[in-house]
């Protein structure tokens, strides 16, 4: 099997290449400067060009509050570039495995978050990835959508790497309270994709082909209590020398362009279920993380 894997280089493609590397399964890996996937010719060429099994779509426009002032840039990546791959997938005859988010929701519901439940994103972000989904599902390729939240790793930007550096310049800092989610490893959400791949790659398979999962980790939690979880665990392997007040604060406190939902917990099952795969577990993706930064 070789896959294609989009967005290579960033947070989640990067994670999926390296285990992909290390399991020894072949693989293209294409970043963004590599393949612009709004360009549907490019698009195109490349699946063309290749003797591909699977595509696993890690390239996404994630700028949720410049999303709001630059809506087309978002929509030509998160819904056009999904359109350009499901058309290619189509073509090739070979499954598309999406990222999407949980941001697709408006955070009103006090339990988890399922796949049949109502969409209404908040802002430019979560209504282009719908978008992408909706683009995907009319397509008629096949295809796999997980939607995820919260996610973080070794590599690029994210909440982790935003606290531990914070928490080395820093005495105290606000982190939101009133906001709960599914922090989601990204160690963690490739394993599903690659599973995945490799289950619908091999032929249909009704439980994934043309589905769209939730997969988020466990515990759910605040940013707050994300963040002093974050810190003590720093503390504990030596990454930070001590960790900083951390003050709870409401959503309120701290405007941003975009709006995020308040609530956004995903379940993992069935999804771990079908694939075999164990509980996502956040605090044992963070002791990763914390790892590579010692």
């Amino acid at each position: 099997m070789t896959v294609l894997v989009t967005g290579a280089r960033g947070q989640l493609g990067a994670a999926v290449c390296a285990q992909l590397a290390a399991a020894g399964q072949r693989y293209t890996a294409m970043a963004s400067s590599d393949l612009d996937i709004g360009d549907g010719a490019a698009v195109a060429n490349t699946v063309a060009s290749g003797s591909y099994a699977a595509i696993i779509n890690c390239a996404a426009y994630t700028a949720v509050d410049k999303a709001e002032s630059e809506p087309e840039a978002a929509y030509r990546v998160n819904r056009d570039g999904a359109e350009n791959l499901a058309a290619a997938a189509k073509r090739a005859g070979i499954p598309l495995l999406h990222v999407s988010t949980d941001y697709v929701f408006d955070g009103s519901k006090t339990s988890a978050y399922q796949p049949s439940d109502a969409t209404a994103p908040l802002g430019v972000y979560g209504a282009s990835k719908l978008a992408g989904e909706q683009a995907i599902a009319a397509s008629g390729c096949r295809y796999l959508i997980v939607r995820t939240a919260w996610v973080f790793g070794e590599h690029g930007n994210n909440f982790v790497k935003t606290m531990l550096r914070l928490g080395a310049e820093r005495d105290q800092l606000g982190v939101v309270a009133d906001q709960v989610g599914s922090p989601t490893y990204t160690g963690d959400l490739a394993a599903v994709l690659i599973a995945a791949a490799q289950k619908m790659s091999a032929g249909s398979c009704a439980e994934l082909d043309n589905q769209l999962h939730h997969y988020g980790g466990t515990p759910s939690c605040s940013w707050h209590h994300f963040a002093g979880a974050i810190f003590a665990s720093a503390v504990a392997v030596g990454v930070l020398a001590k960790a900083p007040l951390v003050n709870a604060i409401t959503t309120a406190d701290y405007p941003t362009p975009a709006r995020r939902p308040a609530y956004s917990i995903l379940p993992h099952q069935p999804l771990t279920d079908l694939l075999g795969l164990a509980e996502p577990s956040w605090q044992r993706g963070l002791q990763q993380v914390l790892a590579t930064t010692r």
